[in-house]
């Protein structure tokens, strides 16, 4: 079978150094360009752990010299940024991961909670990257909008049960997060001295990934207000949501769950309480939901870096080939 050559661009942050060392691995991918803005030096300059495993050029980035060499596009880059170079990518026909906000959110929702938008002709037809909803669009999409670690988790705890939910009354979702999804920028909140030992809630209620889940939700019929509160936990890695919905009448919660994702691959369904260790390294979402009267209380757990960002782009650049889904996703925890 003839190998895909991809590039990841913006290479130098934890999630486009787990896209490069997912690829390293990949039977059908070639990774064959990486770049940051500035470019130049080995990757192993860009992270050490990669001496003498990955020793590929890192090139500034160039959307032409892209086009040149592959075939697809993985962009880890700041949100803003990213719209630059997929529209630019996808006029030269070159397919396109966008693991940044730019491509996930109706206009209206985009240009309210980041800014401008500058591409609105290929925002009308960026597939949202989650499988489980849109497995057949990613097939045969040419740019796909990967969601983050906080859509991910908090989407797939509340989708089985939106036949459940009672109408017009909120959800609440509670939700936890290693300290590496702020990214490798450090500001005060993530320093040391102030993560370590330390349990902080931020942005409560006001956070930007709250309309990207009412919107998602929304479009697959769940229509409540979503009230949404992020905490960062002192840890590397790992997310853990915690939802609490109205249900209109008592149910097996398990039952549910288990029906409607018995075919999927990358959703497991436990008996007990999930835990941030179950699934930090791998690409699965673990998910508990437990039922009392007229209450549901669902918990997932993702690690944040891999099915929150680069192991679900993996797996939508393997649908979008026509791959198998699971091919190269890593699927083995970091126990202990």
């Amino acid at each position: 079978m003839k190998k895909i050559n991809v590039a990841v661009i913006g290479a130098s942050g934890y999630t486009g150094l787990e896209l490069i060392k997912l690829l390293q691995n990949h039977p059908n991918f070639t990774l064959s360009y990486i770049g940051t803005s500035e470019g130049g030096g080995k990757t192993s300059d860009l992270h050490p752990s990669l001496l003498h495993v990955v020793d590929i050029d890192v090139k500034k980035s160039n959307p032409k010299e892209i086009a040149k060499e592959c075939e697809l596009a993985f962009l880890a880059l700041p949100h803003k940024t990213a719209m630059d170079f997929a529209k630019e990518l996808l006029e030269l026909g070159i397919r396109v991961i966008d693991l940044s906000a730019d491509y996930r959110l109706s206009l209206e929702n985009y240009e309210k909670y980041y800014g401008k938008h500058l591409d609105e002709k290929h925002l009308k037809d960026a597939v949202y990257g989650l499988p489980e909803i849109n497995r057949e669009k990613i097939k045969k999409a040419s740019l796909v909008a990967n969601p983050g670690c906080y859509p991910t988790a908090s989407i797939l705890a509340l989708l089985p049960f939106k036949s459940f939910i009672k109408e017009n009354t909120p959800i609440f979702i509670d939700a936890k997060s290693g300290v590496s999804g702020r990214g490798k920028k450090i500001t005060y909140g993530e320093h040391f001295v102030h993560v370590n030992e330390n349990f902080i809630s931020y942005n409560a209620l006001e956070h930007r990934h709250e309309p990207e889940i009412a919107e998602i939700l929304n479009k697959n019929g769940i229509k409540n207000d979503i009230h949404f509160v992020p905490h960062l936990l002192p840890i590397t890695r790992g997310m853990l949501i915690n939802a609490y919905i109205q249900l209109k009448e008592p149910i097996n919660a398990k039952n549910v769950l288990t029906k409607f994702y018995e075919h999927e691959k990358f959703v497991r369904i436990r008996d007990e309480a999930v835990s941030i260790k179950m699934t930090a390294g791998t690409n699965f979402c673990d998910i508990f939901a437990i039922s009392k009267g007229g209450i549901a209380f669902v918990s997932s757990s993702i690690d944040n870096l891999l099915r929150g960002a680069s192991a679900q782009a993996l797996t939508n650049a393997n649908l979008m080939f026509g791959f198998d889904e699971d091919l190269g996703v890593p699927k083995i925890a970091y126990v202990p």
